[in-house]
């Protein structure tokens, strides 16, 4: 019999409307069950492509004696994390709070008005490696429950309490020495033989990433260290589907060898325009490649209405990283008189119960040995690699659409499509920004869920300001004013809802967002947007996007490097620029060629924007906040100007 959760939009929630467990959504009808009734709230928070919430799935809560227990003595809660980031972020700080440390699945008790008292994230049906078996924990905890209630009210009082004082700090003045300071302790924890940061596991952390390709591009000697080691690194070992292209989570290990094998679509979002960037910093053609395979990911992503599904799920056959896996038998009866030399070129090694993650650490001594033949036997071994893969059952697809991370690709794809010259990926930007804004916005917002036809209530700050950043990308890659107009638009709303208007859940805890550690805060994304906005308009977008930066500075202040968004929007209004070139002019295609991480291009006719008041068709005029250098007629004028502000 389905349990309240079969009508559900997430793939994430209906796999469980099936349970026997009375499952709730999260809101008001749960936690009003809870006072009537006197019980405790268990909250489970998880997510379509999570390798361990299938295992507690399948162990715990399709199992009738759990079930049983949690429905006598609690009321169960299920949430999706990409569907209520809030709720997420809100529970996900109280657990680190009460364990040190957080991950998926989350598993907290909650007093009946919502407040926790104990929690973990992963517990087997009995104990095993270590951990307490999730029966015994709950028979602990109803006992608690009904023996030393006292204390648990005052426990979880005194963390919530905790929780709003330290995360709603007022805001300061921001400090001056935050990037310094930033880059000092990613120097300390940069891992020089494999980069990436220690310790394990290792995250390929794309906003950092963004930011330090900024400060790289401006010269700064520690972010051109960190960049090349650990973007080759990453490029060639498991965390990247060398097969199939994009990347997975994370790395189990400091050698970027065996991921977990979920594919987020956010992550391949922005390393995508990680390696695009880092190709035109650094020359190297293997960012390149991978910058063109992961933004061909990202079109494989692509629902035939424009909006980009969520993720794809770590295993199949009940297995994770099964799909991607090879044995070394599979692999010479898919390559054939290929298989000796891609031997070497993937370097195997049995990681995972005889099966091997492949790796492309052979790549430089197979390049050199075949020379100008290299890329295309490479290709011809990919492409018999993935006829084997495609006779696999695949991991499972997580088809919601959100509209955060579906701008997140479209910006990708657009900045792909104006660097790279390539149609195809300007296309399918252009078709996700439309299906944004005519299936996604409901008045003027956008909202955060999409599926089947099905568009949800609930908006977030992320939805707006990511959105409004990837229109801009398209007006910059295109010199189309509706972009513009739109972005302009979106974040006017997003300034008015979220920050003028306090939108905010109403949830018993903050649901604050200290770290950058996955995405850009919807503070620092709406902070860039707003900086960018004024390098056209003028106007006190600079002011508005400076107020959002010192909302942050205690933050700024205590760790500046898990803050790496707003580092970037602090960058930006102190030392970016803006790129005036009225049309029509002969240097509007490479500008648009051009990775210009803190200047903003301005294109349209002469006085139609304020940018580009008084300004000459045919020249170009490099700016800080209105005031600018002498015009130029020739792009290496202006990349001699652009070396001057370095």
């Amino acid at each position: 019999m389905a349990n309240r959760l079969k009508d559900a939009r997430s793939p994430y929630l209906l796999a469980h409307a099936q349970d026997p467990v009375d499952w709730y959504p999260f809101g008001e009808e749960a936690f009003q069950k809870a006072q009537a009734e006197d019980k405790p709230i268990f909250l489970s928070v998880g997510y379509a492509a999570c390798h361990w919430c299938h295992v507690m799935h399948r162990e715990s809560f399709q199992d009738e004696e759990v079930a049983a227990l949690l429905n006598a003595h609690f009321v169960p809660v299920k949430v999706d994390r990409e569907e209520r980031p809030d709720v997420d972020a809100a529970y996900m700080r109280a657990l680190v709070s009460l364990t040190g440390q957080g991950g998926w699945p989350m598993s907290l008790f909650l007093t009946p008005e919502g407040k926790p008292f104990f929690g973990g994230t992963y517990f087997p049906k009995e104990d095993r490696m270590g951990l307490p078996g999730f029966q015994r924990v709950l028979l602990g905890v109803a006992r608690a429950w009904r023996e030393k209630r006292e204390a648990l009210l005052v426990e979880a009082e005194g963390l919530a309490q905790a929780l709003w004082r330290s995360l709603t700090p007022p805001p300061g003045p921001v400090p001056e020495g935050a990037e310094r300071e930033a880059l000092e302790a990613l120097s300390q924890a940069f891992d020089p033989a494999w980069g990436g940061f220690l310790p394990a596991p290792k995250f390929p952390q794309g906003t950092l990433l963004l930011y330090l390709l900024a400060r790289a591009w401006e010269g700064e000697e520690k972010a051109k260290a960190f960049l090349p080691r650990t973007l080759r690194a990453m490029a060639l070992g498991g965390l990247y589907d060398q097969v199939g292209g994009g990347f997975h989570r994370y790395s189990v290990d400091r050698f970027w060898r065996v991921p977990h094998f979920e594919k987020m679509l956010y992550d391949n979002a922005l390393l995508a325009r990680v390696y695009l960037g880092a190709y035109k910093v650094f020359g190297d053609p293997l960012f390149l490649r991978v910058a063109r395979e992961t933004l061909d990911w990202l079109l494989s992503m692509q629902d035939k209405e424009g909006g980009f599904y969520t993720a794809l799920d770590a295993e199949s056959e009940g297995e994770e990283g099964r799909y991607y896996t090879w044995t070394e038998a599979e692999l010479a009866e898919a390559l054939g008189e290929d298989f000796p030399l891609a031997r070497r070129y993937f370097t195997l090694g049995e990681d995972l119960g005889g099966r091997s993650v492949l790796t492309a650490w052979g790549e430089e001594t197979v390049a050199e040995e075949l020379g100008e033949a290299f890329t295309s036997w490479r290709e011809r071994v990919r492409r018999k690699l993935l006829a084997a893969r495609r006779k696999r059952r695949p991991p499972a697809l997580d088809d919601k659409v959100l509209a955060d991370w579906s701008a997140l690709a479209v910006r990708a794809l657009a900045e792909g499509g104006r660097l790279l010259g390539e149609s195809r990926y300007l296309e399918a930007a252009r078709k996700g920004a439309h299906f944004l804004l005519g299936s996604m916005r409901r008045g003027p917002l956008l909202r955060h869920v999409w599926r089947a036809g099905a568009l949800g209530g609930e908006a977030f700050l992320t939805d707006q300001s990511f959105a409004a950043l990837a229109l801009l990308e398209l007006y910059a890659a295109t010199g189309e004013w509706p972009y513009l107009a739109h972005a302009r638009e979106v974040a006017e709303s997003a300034w008015e809802a979220f920050i003028q208007g306090g939108v905010s859940p109403k949830l018993p805890l903050p649901a604050a967002e200290v770290e950058e550690a996955t995405l850009p805060s919807g503070e620092s994304a709406l902070a860039e947007a707003f900086f960018r906005l004024g390098a056209i308009f003028y106007g006190d977008y600079w002011e508005r996007a400076e107020s959002l930066l010192a909302a942050k500075a205690h933050w700024l202040r205590r760790y500046p490097q898990a803050l790496p968004g707003m580092l970037l929007a602090k960058a930006l209004l102190e030392r970016g620029s803006e790129l005036a070139l009225p049309l029509p002019s002969p240097m509007a295609e490479r500008a648009k060629g051009a990775f210009l991480p803190l200047t903003q291009i301005v294109l349209g006719p002469t006085g139609a924007l304020p940018a580009l008041e008084g300004r000459e068709p045919g020249k170009a005029y490099l700016c800080r906040r209105g005031v600018c250098a002498r015009p130029v007629e020739a792009w290496e004028a202006v990349e001699g100007l652009l070396l001057g502000l370095r």
